[in-house]
């Protein structure tokens, strides 16, 4: 660190850039003469007095350590960019933060953010949203660039990161807002981070960490953890204790007390931490899974839990509401997933709680082969492979409401390997209209099975690969037109199906603002109309449909329904205004 004192010299590169000369021209009154011998350059500068203190840093060419400016003014908006690591991500600070404290791997931040493309105009931010966003700092719960930047950052520092490609969303992209091998620029601001050791927020829960685990991973809600333990009170008195071998339970359920769960999902593989825990905290959990206060509690009020996590396994809840659970047993290899469409090799078995085998298929020797999201297994499963990596084994438990039985079951699969279908960005217009034309007739056989939701989900699918169509040329446009409109009527005929009537109006919309003389359009939403008691609307659509087609026996069927649902609804209506009547006389 070099200081700048009254008369005294400063020696460094023979080089003084135009933003140093800036800063030493701020923090004195003059620079009286700068000489250059050899590799140094001398400048003799007077000092001002001054009333605050901070510091400036940065690295001229040849030299790797910083050097630093103290007794300046404020220097955020002069310090250069900064580039971290060796993959092009670059930092430019706007405001400085408050203290030397940095985040670390494991803890939750909370920031605030602005995001654009690169010479673009900003089209993400939380401040619009009106809250800051969190996350858990190094756990890939967001994209590397800011997993890395953000470890760098300080309480209150405010800067500018340009991250590029690989650090974001790579050559995928994330469509339709990020492109492929978009290098994006975030205005981030860091506002605090918690470092784990409150757990409860509210000082019911703290934990001491007594030995650091392994990794950076830690169990989530739905997990099964592996754990050893000892609760006792302050006089040492032992309240409950795991065996030598440990004892293993479900995060869902819990065990012991609530304390027991929220500590250990902060916690790391070979994680030891020493608890003290409240008294509302150390409420021990009943068998039907409601809380009882132990004999023991009442004498002392706090607890002290010494607790390791050996391990645990993971469980993904597939539908959010617990009723398909996958406990992973084999992970599986790289990140990718197979998709709706994706060919994939399974084998898997069907099993009762009590262990009772109900269905077998494949074998590692010969995998059962199918096509994902083609109602080939049972909907459950099927949607909890589409989560699974290659060579994964997992258990998968899908509950009874699920299945609409009296009993859940439980399926033990492996997933050998699957071929990824190709998504809808990456192709060109031929094979985007070549989809559409291939899921139409697969609902259309749906449809004639009287499997109405899966067909309508078949149409929405299609109609989705010709949605955007700026890069077709006009004839793909006029074939790719006239197959969404198709797809939306379709559609709108299984709404009708299932009663759904909301959606039928908006996907005849759809028809009628491309063709607004399209009958099937005007036709199937009188339909709806008519379904949600909406007569006047219904009317004025049948009559004109029949303005456009007076032949069309379908449309003069329903309009003779319309006016028998009119004559009811007037009846009906008088009904009521006589019985007011009378009430009133």
């Amino acid at each position: 660190m070099l200081r700048l004192k009254e008369g005294l010299h400063s020696t460094h590169t023979p080089t003084i850039s135009p933003w140093m000369r800036r800063a030493l021209s701020d923090t004195t009154s003059e620079i009286h003469s700068e000489t250059i011998s050899g590799s140094c350059v001398t400048v003799v500068c007077t000092m001002v007095p001054y009333t605050r203190t901070s510091q400036i840093s940065w690295v001229p060419k040849g030299i790797s350590k910083p050097i630093s400016l103290q007794n300046t003014t404020e220097a955020a908006s002069i310090l250069p960019e900064a580039i971290i690591g060796a993959k092009g991500l670059s930092k430019r600070i706007l405001q400085k933060g408050i203290s030397w404290q940095t985040p670390t791997p494991g803890d939750e931040v909370e920031v605030h953010y602005s995001v654009s493309l690169q010479g673009s105009e900003y089209f993400d931010s939380s401040r619009d949203k009106g809250a800051p966003f969190r996350f858990k700092l190094g756990q890939g719960e967001v994209i590397k660039g800011w997993d890395e930047g953000i470890a760098t950052m300080r309480k209150n520092e405010r800067a500018v990161f340009t991250i590029p490609p690989e650090l974001g969303y790579g050559e995928i992209g994330s469509p339709p807002l990020v492109p492929p091998n978009s290098t994006l620029v975030f205005d981030v601001e860091l506002i605090s981070w918690y470092p784990i050791r409150d757990i409860s927020g509210d000082g019911g829960i703290i934990k001491k960490i007594i030995s650091e685990g392994k990794g950076w991973a830690t169990p989530n809600d739905s997990d099964e953890v592996f754990v050893k333990y000892v609760a006792e009170c302050e006089n040492g008195v032992v309240i409950s204790k795991s065996d030598d071998e440990g004892l293993e339970f479900s995060l869902i359920s819990g065990h012991l007390c609530p304390a027991m769960s929220k500590a250990v999902k902060t916690m790391r593989k070979g994680e030891k931490a020493e608890l003290s825990v409240k008294f509302s905290y150390g409420l021990r959990y009943c068998e039907d899974k409601t809380s009882k206060i132990d004999d023991f509690i009442p004498s002392c009020p706090n607890l002290i839990i010494r607790l390791e996590l050996v391990n645990w396994r993971t469980v993904v809840d597939i539908t959010g509401d617990k009723k398909i659970l996958k406990k992973i047993t084999k992970n599986g290899e790289a990140f990718d997933r197979p998709n709706e469409g994706s060919l994939v090799k399974v084998v898997y078995i069907g099993k009762l709680e009590d262990g009772t085998v109900i269905e077998r298929r494949g074998s590692d020797e010969e995998p059962f082969e199918y096509m994902c999201a083609e109602e080939k297994i049972h909907g459950g499963l099927d949607r909890a492979v589409m989560t699974m990596r290659k060579g994964e084994e997992a258990i998968v438990k899908i509950g009874s409401d699920f299945l609409n039985s009296a009993a859940p079951m439980l399926y033990e699969i492996k997933l050998i390997d699957f071929q990824k279908k190709k998504p809808f960005w990456k192709m060109d217009p031929q094979e985007r209209i070549s989809e559409c034309e291939s899921n139409k007739n697969d609902g259309n056989i749906l449809f004639k099975d009287g499997k109405f939701e899966l067909a309508s989900n078949k149409y929405d699918k299609a109609a989705k690969f010709v949605e955007y169509n700026h890069s077709f040329s006009n004839e793909q446009k006029n074939q790719a037109n006239t197959l969404r409109l198709s797809c939306y009527l379709n559609g709108a005929a299984c709404k009708l199906k299932i009663g759904a009537y909301k959606e039928v109006t908006k996907l005849c919309t759809k028809v009628l603002e491309l063709d607004p003389y399209n009958v099937k359009a005007l036709f199937r939403r009188s339909q709806a109309y008519m379904g949600t008691s909406d007569l006047e609307k219904a009317e004025e659509d049948i009559n004109r449909a029949l303005s456009i087609d007076p032949n069309n026996r379908d449309v003069k069927i329903k309009h003779k329904e319309l006016k028998d649902q009119q004559r009811e609804y007037a009846k009906h209506e008088a009904k009521i205004f006589s019985t007011m009547i009378s009430r009133i006389s």
